[in-house]
Order: structure tokens, then C-alpha cells, then sequence
């Protein structure tokens, strides 16, 4: 996260830029500016989500699992691919989700190894719970952002 509430002054920016010899201050200007964006949107929507008793792993676990639904389900494997997280974060967030009865894990049948993870008619009302309020959260920020 990116906890900077006054970002530096433009004359500042172009200090550095000069000492540095950084081509394009504005660039970095704009970065600085969207990284600060980005992390008060982020903290808007785990207070979200902690209001609703989870997380933003588990959210996206739910929404990558629920993005297919050409699927019944996806492998422990896929969804850690798809989610920036450790195996061992990973793992533990599954179990747990488990054991709250948002999603269900079974054995792969051509890999015993193998886990296939869906999500349960529970997870499925829970998400569709949240979401109206997660994109009117973002839809929000997003004009304050554009006043």
C-alpha cells in the first residue's frame, strides 16, 4: 500500500527529476498521484469488505471462481495462479472458506493430488450479496476522483 496522503509538490518532483535525470517528471507526478489513488480505494474496500466479515482475498477468490461459469470449478492451482498470493496464503484462505461453507474442495479424479474448488449456493448468495456495494463503492470513488 502506498500511505502518502500530501504527495510532493511538483517543483519538488522535478528536483529530484533534474538530480536524478529523470526524462519525464510529469510521469512520475502521475504515478505518485495514481499510487496514492489506488491505496485509498483499496483501504475503502477492505473496510467494505471487513463490514461484511471477509477480505479482499477471499472476495477475489470468489470472483475468480464465479467469472467462469462455463465451469463447475477451477483447481486450487488455477485460482492461486490467478491470485497474487502464496501458496501457504492460499491455502489457508481455501480451508477457511471451507470451513465457513462459502466454497467446496474436492479431489481432482484424473489427479489425486489435485483439489477442484466451487463455490457453494452460500458463497454464491454471499457474493451476490456484496457486490452490488463493492461497485457502488468504486463507482463512487470514481467520481470523487473526477471532480
Amino acid at each position: 500500500m502506498f500511505f502518502l496522503k500530501e504527495l510532493p509538490s511538483q517543483q519538488m518532483v522535478e528536483g529530484y527529476a533534474k538530480r536524478f535525470s529523470v526524462k519525464d517528471p510529469t510521469a512520475v507526478q502521475g504515478a505518485l498521484t495514481m499510487m496514492r489513488d489506488t491505496s485509498l480505494l483499496l483501504r475503502e474496500l477492505e473496510g467494505y469488505f471487513s463490514k461484511h466479515g471477509t477480505s479482499q482475498l477471499r472476495f477475489l477468490v470468489m470472483i475468480v471462481i464465479d467469472r467462469e461459469p462455463q465451469r463447475d470449478s477451477l483447481l486450487a492451482s488455477e485460482i492461486a495462479e490467478r491470485i497474487d498470493v502464496s501458496r501457504p496464503v492460499m491455502t489457508r484462505t481455501l480451508k477457511s472458506m471451507v470451513e465457513d461453507e462459502l466454497i467446496a474442495m474436492e479431489t481432482n479424479s484424473s489427479d489425486g493430488r489435485a483439489k477442484c474448488v466451487a463455490l457453494t449456493k452460500s458463497g454464491e448468495n454471499f457474493l451476490q450479496e456484496i457486490l452490488p456495494g463493492y461497485f457502488k463503492a468504486i463507482s463512487n470513488f470514481m467520481k470523487e476522483l473526477n471532480k
